[in-house]
C-alpha cells in the first residue's frame, strides 16, 4: 500500500499566512464599507437589519453635516492644519536630516541622540504643559495688544504638530540619506556645486521615496489629531475630528443616525485618495534603498 505523503511545513506556513492576511483585509474593509453605506441610509432604514443595503442613495445626510453641523468649515480648517503642518516640517526636517546624517561636526553625536531621545516623548504627555505655555504667552501680549496671538492659531497649531513631528521625521530620514552613496555629492563638488545645490538639486529627488513615506505618515498623524487641536483650538476654528465629535453627541442625541456616519466618511475620504494615489510609491519606499556602488 502506498503512503500518501503529508503536508509540508512550508505549505502550512504559507496558508497560516494567507488566512491570516484575509482575516485582517475583512476585519478592515468591511467597516470601512459599512460606513460608507450607512452614511447614504435614511434614518429608518437603522431600525431594521444593519447589513441591509441601503433603499437609495440619500445625499441629504453629507448635506446635513455639511450645513447644520458645519463639517465644511472643520474640514477646510483641517486642509489649511495639515498642509501647513506638512510644509514647516519639511522644511525643518530635510536640511536636519541630511546634515545630520552626511557629515560630522563638533556636538553631531549629541544632537542625533537628542532627536532620538525625542521619539519617546508622546505628545498627549506634554499638551498642558504646551497649552500653558501658549496661555502665559498670550496672557503677556494682552497687556500690550487686546487681543492673544497663540491659541486659537490654525497656524500655531500647524507649527506645534510639526515640531512634535520632527524626531520621528528626522530619524526616518536620516536613516534613509545613510544609505545613499557618497559618489554623487563627490561628483557636484568635482562640478562646482556647494552644499545646498548638491542636497536640493540630487540628495533631495534621490531621497524623494522616503519623502512620500514621511508625507503620507505625518498627513495620516495630523488629519486625525484630537488631543492638540481640542486643547489648543477651544473657539470655533475646530478641525475635522473635533468637529466630528460634536457631530456624533449631537446626531446621537437625536437619533439621526445619518449624517453621523456621513462625517465620518468625509473624515476618511482623504486619508483613502491619498493612500490610493501614493501606494505604488509608498510600497517602493520602504523596499527600495540606496543605490549600491
Amino acid at each position: 500500500m502506498k503512503k500518501s505523503k503529508g503536508i509540508s511545513t512550508e505549505t502550512l506556513y504559507k496558508i497560516f499566512i494567507y488566512v491570516a492576511l484575509i482575516t485582517l483585509a475583512v476585519t478592515i474593509i468591511v467597516p470601512v464599507v459599512w460606513v460608507f453605506l450607512a452614511s447614504i441610509k435614511e434614518n429608518q432604514e437603522f431600525y431594521g437589519n444593519p447589513w441591509t443595503l441601503p433603499s437609495g442613495i440619500n445625499l441629504q445626510n453629507f448635506i446635513e453635516a455639511f450645513n447644520e453641523a458645519r463639517m465644511g468649515d472643520y474640514l477646510l480648517n483641517s486642509v489649511i492644519v495639515t498642509s501647513l503642518a506638512l510644509l514647516f516640517l519639511l522644511v525643518l526636517a530635510l536640511p536636519a536630516a541630511y546634515v545630520l546624517s552626511r557629515f560630522e561636526f563638533k556636538g553631531s553625536k549629541w544632537l542625533n541622540s537628542f532627536v532620538k531621545a525625542g521619539l519617546f516623548i508622546n505628545v498627549s504627555y506634554i499638551t498642558v504643559p504646551i497649552f500653558l505655555m501658549l496661555l502665559g504667552w498670550d496672557q503677556s501680549l494682552r497687556t500690550v495688544f487686546a487681543d492673544g496671538f497663540f491659541l486659537n492659531n490654525l497656524v500655531i497649531l500647524a507649527l506645534i504638530y510639526a515640531v512634535t513631528a520632527l524626531p520621528f521625521t528626522i530619524f526616518l530620514l536620516s536613516s534613509y540619506f545613510e544609505t545613499l552613496p557618497s559618489d554623487f555629492e563627490e561628483a557636484a563638488n568635482i562640478d562646482g556645486a556647494g552644499y545646498y545645490r548638491t542636497m536640493f538639486s540630487i540628495m533631495l529627488p534621490m531621497a524623494k521615496p522616503s519623502i512620500i513615506i514621511v508625507v503620507l505618515f505625518n498627513f495620516l498623524l495630523f488629519w486625525n489629531e484630537y488631543i492638540l487641536a481640542l486643547t489648543l483650538i477651544p473657539g470655533d476654528q475646530k478641525t475635522l475630528p473635533v468637529g466630528l465629535l460634536n457631530l456624533l453627541a449631537a446626531e446621537r442625541a437625536a437619533v439621526n443616525y445619518g449624517p453621523m456616519y456621513a462625517g465620518m466618511v468625509i473624515v476618511m475620504l482623504p486619508t483613502l485618495i491619498l493612500y490610493i494615489i501614493v501606494q505604488k510609491r509608498l510600497t517602493q519606499g520602504m523596499t527600495v534603498g540606496g543605490v549600491k556602488g
